[in-house]
């Protein structure tokens, strides 16, 4: 097991599969040592996470939203990187949107749920720069989607 996933483990989280692409789009893009990966939508086990914060959501179970996209993003990287998640170097940003009323501010409250997540688990390699977005809908009805980029070695 990788030192990533153990700390991952350690946390109570194994990467799933990478998700497959809803529509005609590549999950990632590998430039170099940078990783593009496309937006991750909120959904576990379980299935998707729907809800607009603000209406029929809390920003605390947005922040729980956002983690999962989180996982899914590292899932992607994973698959991006050959299966060796280590070759992580840092996350370099994070881009999320919120399914969110127009009076809704806490946005930043939502993505800190993937934020957070991030540095509990790389540690400074999971700092980042980060944009936190309200949208008036997002795919599927889902609370929250966030995109990424990575640093690889």
């Amino acid at each position: 097991m990788s030192v990533i996933e153990s700390k991952l483990a350690e946390l109570g989280v194994t990467l799933p599969d990478a998700p497959a692409p809803a529509a005609n789009y590549v999950p990632y893009v590998v430039a170099g040592d940078i990783v593009y990966v496309s937006g991750q939508i909120s959904a576990n086990a379980d299935g998707m996470i729907k809800g607009k914060l603000g209406a029929d959501m809390e920003a605390e179970a947005g922040a729980d939203a956002a983690k999962t996209c989180v996982i899914s993003l590292l899932a992607q990287l994973k698959a991006a990187c050959g299966g060796d998640i280590d070759r992580l170097v840092r996350v370099v940003k994070l881009t999320g949107f919120v399914n969110s009323t127009a009076d809704f501010g806490d946005q930043p409250k939502v993505i800190n749920g993937a934020s957070d997540f991030l540095v509990a688990a790389l540690g400074d390699k999971g700092r980042h720069a980060r944009s936190a977005v309200s949208a008036a809908s997002l795919p599927f009805g889902v609370a929250v989607e966030i995109e990424a980029i990575f640093q690889i070695k």
